[in-house]
């Protein structure tokens, strides 16, 4: 299994619902469990550079035919290269794709409003809190809103959810599941799909190339399964996003008041009283058993 990103706090209290789970409670957990390591995966790959640990453990053969039988189609570019230059090199993709001037930040501000800091950002952090999460600084700042941020959350979302059917608490898993749909209705369901495409396209590296299709075949396939074929893809893979209306101005030596999107985020973590985890970028794969 590859380790969590996250720490594990109790699971969620739920409301009451009529509907069962269609699969048996054993077989529904380890598929929470398979969702939770692809979610991991693509985690990693786009919330910073990928280390020389997290490359090792993709090219292990067990996780290589894996990805293959998934119909990826590295290159050499990937599959031949020596760790040192693979992860150096990747780096450097990586800088040009999402970070530099003309890239595609893997925002959900950006690629819905043009700008950063907006609803999105502010939305994120607010449901962390609510849900017992606190975001603590990498090597680098990371967005709530960004997209490798976004992925590792749903991947704890479902880690709970396989924890509430272990201890048999359906009303936690069903709680636990319409908060993933809710999540993906809200935020990944309205830009992943078009954005994959994006940076499939403009990547220059089959690491990135085979990534981002993955990711937009795994979010396909996630909407479909979850009944959310409604969703309209806003991104549309745009290669410029036009800017819309400042929604927020973001001030940061402003201080935070009781009802700009900050203050009610701060709220709302203090009216839950949960005790708040980690949420740090994933830096390595450890495979286990």
């Amino acid at each position: 299994m590859i380790a969590a990103a996250f720490a594990l706090d109790e699971p969620l209290a739920a409301e009451p619902a009529v509907a069962e789970p269609a699969l048996g409670g054993e077989a529904l957990r380890a598929e929470c469990l398979a969702r939770a390591d692809l979610y991991r995966i693509l985690a990693g790959v786009f919330v910073e550079e990928p280390s020389p640990g997290f490359l090792a453990a993709l090219r292990e053969p067990a996780m290589l035919q894996a990805l293959q039988d998934a119909n990826l189609d590295f290159g050499a570019d990937f599959l031949a290269s020596d760790l040192p230059a693979l992860a150096e090199t990747l780096a450097c993709e990586y800088a040009t794709l999402f970070a530099s001037s003309g890239g595609f930040p893997p925002i959900e501000s950006v690629r819905l409003t043009g700008r950063f800091k907006q609803e999105p950002h502010f939305q994120m952090a607010a449901l962390y809190q609510r849900l017992g999460f606190e975001q603590v600084k990498g090597r680098f700042e990371v967005f709530p809103d960004q997209l490798g941020m976004e992925l590792m959350f749903v991947a704890e979302l479902l880690t709970r959810a396989a924890s509430a059917l272990a201890q048999d608490d359906q009303a936690a898993y069903r709680e636990l599941d319409k908060e993933i749909k809710r999540f993906w209705t809200l935020h990944l369901g309205r830009w992943v799909r078009g954005y994959s495409g994006l940076i499939a396209r403009a990547s220059n590296h089959s690491f990135y190339r085979e990534m981002a299709r993955f990711l937009g075949g795994f979010a396909v396939e996630e909407i479909a399964a979850m009944g959310l074929n409604h969703l309209n893809d806003l991104d549309q893979g745009q290669l410029e996003v036009p800017k819309s209306e400042i929604q927020l101005e973001f001030n940061p030596d402003e201080p935070v008041c009781g009802e700009c999107p900050p203050g009610l985020a701060e709220r709302g973590a203090a009216a839950t009283g949960a005790r708040v985890i980690p949420i740090t970028p994933l830096r390595d794969l450890q495979l286990g058993d």
